[in-house]
């Protein structure tokens, strides 16, 4: 294990190195993108300073590959940069899976998940410290049950969701990110590297959004 002094628990020493990597890395993020990642800082940061909870739902269409991605990189930046009462959940427009190969590639980026039921729709444990919550990870729409029904903010993960819901009832804010999908690589000999480049991607920006926040 790895602590930085803005680390409140130790994280898993590779999650730790590639946090470490990425956030060497903002100045490769466009400008555009930094216009949508500071509207995503804002509105934690108001919340935050308002006493309130954070809620962030990343929505994709099927809720299996980036939403989750999203997700989960979001608490553990809250968590990096000692941000209080923020909550990411993910969802889709319809419900699937956590894609197995998006499983596999945050594993490969050392977060140790889990898997606590079985079925076509598993529900995971995602961890990136022993010392801090474990989180559940599994396929919903974003209006399912257990996420958030309003004062959240929406942050759109892939182009055809952000298309697809000009308007997320509930939501005070809706932010796009959209980004690639690496489904479109399955079964090809660059599966594995899309996956962890999706990965890197995705990490770094909500690093720096996160590295925004002033708590």
């Amino acid at each position: 294990m790895s602590f930085t002094p803005e680390m409140k628990v130790a994280f898993y020493a590779p999650v730790s190195k590639n946090i470490n990597a990425y956030s060497k890395e903002f100045d490769q993020i466009p400008e555009e993108r930094k216009k949508a990642l500071k509207k995503l800082a804002l509105f934690v940061e108001s919340k935050v300073k308002a006493g309130e909870k954070a809620e962030l739902i990343f929505i994709c269409t099927h809720n299996s590959r980036r939403s989750h991605i999203s997700q989960i990189w979001a608490q553990t930046a809250a968590t990096y940069y000692g941000i209080p009462n923020v909550v990411a959940y993910s969802g889709g427009t319809e419900a699937t899976a956590f894609n197995p190969r998006a499983v596999k590639a945050m594993e490969d980026a050392g977060f140790k998940i889990k898997r606590t039921t079985e079925g076509t729709n598993p529900v995971y444990e995602v961890r990136f410290s022993d010392e801090a919550v474990a989180i559940k990870a599994f396929s919903k729409k974003y209006d399912g049950e257990g996420n958030p029904k309003s004062g959240f903010g929406a942050v759109m993960t892939c182009s055809q969701a952000d298309q697809n819901c000009p308007v997320v009832s509930g939501a005070t804010v809706r932010i796009a990110t959209p980004y690639d999908d690496p489904k479109d690589f399955d079964g090809t000999p660059q599966e594995a590297a899309k996956y962890a480049e999706r990965v890197h991607q995705i990490g770094r920006e909500i690093l720096y959004a996160f590295s925004l926040i002033k708590a």
